[in-house]
């Protein structure tokens, strides 16, 4: 479409410009014809003929006196502050996979540090650094100091997530663990809808990005008062302090006879039982162990698996589904609010089925419904979006289970380590995602059928894992790799009289 069209400056004149046009052809008032495109502009030599086809001469420019941006959407953002387009632009789309990577190293980092020094102190760092780092991001002056600290922020926050989640999980019991596991997930989910919320009201980045990260200001000032869970104080032998927090939480919830920690152990440890620092040096161990025989080391491939295809699947459902068209930040909002069904259904089936036979089916489902997708007509659009949402609901339910089930299947001492790894390649199929989409272009249904495939053959081999619901926590490589087996560790009966069950372990 060409229309003439009026104004005193640039600002008018790109309200007529729109991205398949090409370029914008604007006559000086001194008679030059100039074509304005997003990253350079041309002027018409000996042309004074105003018609939008030529094929004369040109002297190109570049865009050295700045640019203009729409701001209708977004009023300031990086791009707008640092220019980042045109040549650029690659700066620009560098962000996103910086920040994903260091998502990917403190996963792992913290995980593994975690189970060195304690989840209570990593816990405390994380958050604090994730305060520090998220409003210093916003004051950054220079594009690469923002890409370091931005890398920086990825990484605690990425620690902080994986450790938060094995510690709400060493400090509840059987009964309700699975509830309580899903809760952190339906706290993420929460703060995806906070998040478009925040960004629908603030439009300048450097506010809506010191306003996200304002909420953690709150938890530092309880933090300090959290204790260390008594897992991990059990594992590594500070068996007083242990008994300590037992009695603690005890007399909190009126329990009058709680267990006691002498109950536990074996004959020959309980004179360690006033000791208040480890008992004695201990093997270093590092994500090695996750592999440490072969019943481990195919029970840690198959995991990683899951966490690989959740993640994928995920986000190629995500990025590959029919394009909702309209307001982003609301695309954003249901986004973060269609997670929250999958979560209830999720927490039912996994009570009521265990975690095996919940997270089988839901990734043989979702790749079944893959498999449909490729097979529906074009002309029955409404079939095909079914089976997408019905692809990612199965989906989001094997993404959530898995952190739960990973907590349950490993022992305390390398726990946090066993769901750090995971969380990196987790983070692997979420980069790997966009680049499976592009595949479309091959084939419009290729992306699915990889996914399918995948979610398939993996569903089947998730069915080797041993189930743990109901199963005590393990706090031993010895007895993670028991699970399943006839020698498995049975859950300690102690106070009979009052009918109470201990939720740890005879071996320490």
């Amino acid at each position: 479409m060409i229309a003439n069209y009026s104004g005193s400056g640039l600002e008018d004149i790109w309200s007529q410009w729109n991205p398949g046009q090409g370029f914008v052809l604007v006559e000086m008032e001194s008679g030059e014809l100039w074509e304005l495109n997003t990253c350079s502009r041309s002027r018409r030599t000996d042309s004074f003929h105003f018609d939008y086809s030529f094929s004369g001469n040109k002297s190109e420019f570049p865009c050295s006196e700045g640019f203009v941006y729409d701001r209708t959407n977004i009023q300031q953002s990086i791009v707008t502050d640092w220019n980042l387009v045109c040549d650029k632009e690659w700066l620009a789309k560098l962000t996103q996979p910086s920040f994903m990577f260091g998502v990917l190293i403190g996963a792992l980092i913290f995980g593994d540090i975690a189970d060195r020094v304690g989840r209570r102190t990593v816990m405390m760092f994380t958050s604090t650094c994730q305060f520090v780092f998220g409003i210093a991001v916003a004051f950054t002056a220079n594009y690469y100091v923002f890409i370091v600290i931005r890398f920086m922020l990825a990484m605690v926050s990425s620690g902080y997530l994986v450790v938060v989640f094995v510690y709400v999980t060493e400090f509840t019991g059987i009964r309700v663990r699975t509830w309580t596991s899903m809760h952190v997930h339906a706290a993420f989910a929460v703060g995806v809808m906070v998040v478009a919320f925040v960004g629908y009201l603030v439009r300048v980045w450097w506010i809506y990005q010191i306003i996200l990260s304002l909420p953690t200001f709150p938890f530092l000032l309880v933090c300090w008062k959290l204790p260390e869970t008594p897992f991990y104080l059990l594992a590594k032998g500070r068996y007083k302090e242990a008994q300590d927090l037992i009695d603690k939480v005890a007399e909190f919830n009126g329990v009058a006879n709680p267990c006691r920690v002498s109950d536990l152990l074996k004959p020959e440890e309980t004179d360690l039982l006033e000791r208040d620092q480890d008992s004695a040096p201990e093997k270093k161990l590092s994500i090695l162990d996750l592999f440490g025989t072969w019943k481990m080391a195919g029970r840690t491939i198959t995991v990683w698996l899951v966490w690989f295809i959740g993640s994928l699947g995920y986000y190629v459902f995500s990025l590959g589904s029919v394009n909702l068209g309209g307001n982003q930040y609301l695309n954003l909002f249901l986004a973060g609010a269609v997670e929250l069904p999958s979560y209830i259904v999720g927490c039912f089936a996994m009570d009521k089925l265990g975690r095996r036979n919940t997270l089988a089916p839901s990734l043989i489902l979702s790749g079944t419904a893959c498999a449909l997708i490729t097979v529906v007509p074009q002309n029955i659009a409404v079939l095909a979006i079914v089976l997408s949402m019905t692809g990612k609901f199965a989906i989001a339910i094997a993404f959530g289970l898995i952190y739960l089930y990973t907590c349950e299947l490993y022992p305390t001492v390398i726990r946090s380590l066993a769901v750090g790894s995971g969380s990196m390649l987790c983070r692997v199929g979420s980069v790997v995602a966009p680049f499976c989409v592009y595949l479309a272009s091959v084939w419009t249904f290729l992306p699915q059928v990889i996914v399918g495939v995948l979610a398939l053959l993996i569903g089947v081999l998730t069915l080797l894992l041993p189930e743990t619901l109901g199963k005590p926590l393990t706090s031993t490589l010895e007895e993670a790799a028991a699970l399943g087996s006839k020698k498995e560790p049975k859950c300690k009966q102690a106070n009979s009289t009052s009918g109470q069950k201990i939720e740890m372990n005879p071996k320490v």
